[in-house]
């Protein structure tokens, strides 16, 4: 699905988000650090965008953007062609990396997108140095409040509606959202991080509480 969608995934985050996503992506890199001269890993990279605002943030570190969908890597390496960014295929859930590599590791929508979230969250940990920081940028359900009708109707029916025109692919946005709505709660989730082994664990919600950061770091 996500190789489907690949050359017009950039333009329907722009749209569907009303331009609030290179925001919150900035906001991640800003929680993620300095990895100094060390490693920094990028999960579910996508097209490309924290990888790149990572590496123009601190360009004495070294960066993998990683990701499962081929096409994705593809579009990545055409966006950031001059960029000095390894783009590798990579299982979240079996991670190629040895024990202790990285300073930091981020992902934007990767875990509402696996079968089990704490499996990843444990692999991230492995291969985190101690010390090193996780960031996590995703979708989490909306409060039950007086916006909930109006969120979830654009959930239903107005993503996958853009999905169409702009995609050609409602299909896809279809279950984009619908795996919103059925994933972790903002609290749920830090308490699975906690449970991978991660201490210091907060998070921050985004556009209307339909969007959850979360951080947090491998004890030293």
């Amino acid at each position: 699905m996500f190789d489907d969608i690949a050359p017009s995934y950039d333009l329907m985050n722009r749209v569907m988000t009303m331009g609030q996503d290179q925001g919150w992506r900035r906001f991640v890199v800003q929680k993620a650090g300095d990895p100094g001269n060390g490693w920094a890993l990028d999960l579910a990279t996508g097209t490309g965008d924290i990888a790149s605002l990572m590496e123009r943030q601190h360009p004495a570190g070294k960066n993998i953007g990683a990701d499962f969908s081929l096409n994705m890597l593809k579009e990545a390496k055409k966006r950031f062609a001059d960029q000095a960014i390894s783009w590798q295929a990579s299982d979240a859930t079996r991670l190629p990396y040895k024990d202790n590599s990285f300073e930091s590791v981020t992902f934007g929508y990767l875990l509402r997108n696996v079968d089990d979230s704490l499996q990843v969250l444990k692999e991230i940990h492995r291969v985190l140095k101690p010390g090193g920081r996780v960031v996590c940028l995703d979708t989490t359900p909306p409060e039950k409040n007086i916006l909930y009708p109006f969120i979830r109707f654009y959930f239903r029916f107005g993503i996958p509606l853009l999905g169409r025109f702009i995609a050609s692919d409602e299909a896809a946005y279809s279950y984009l959202t619908g795996s919103t709505m059925g994933f972790h709660k903002a609290e749920e989730l830090a308490a699975i991080f906690r449970k991978a082994g991660f201490t210091g664990v907060d998070y921050k919600k985004f556009m209307m509480g339909t969007i959850g950061i979360h951080w947090g770091k491998k004890e030293e």
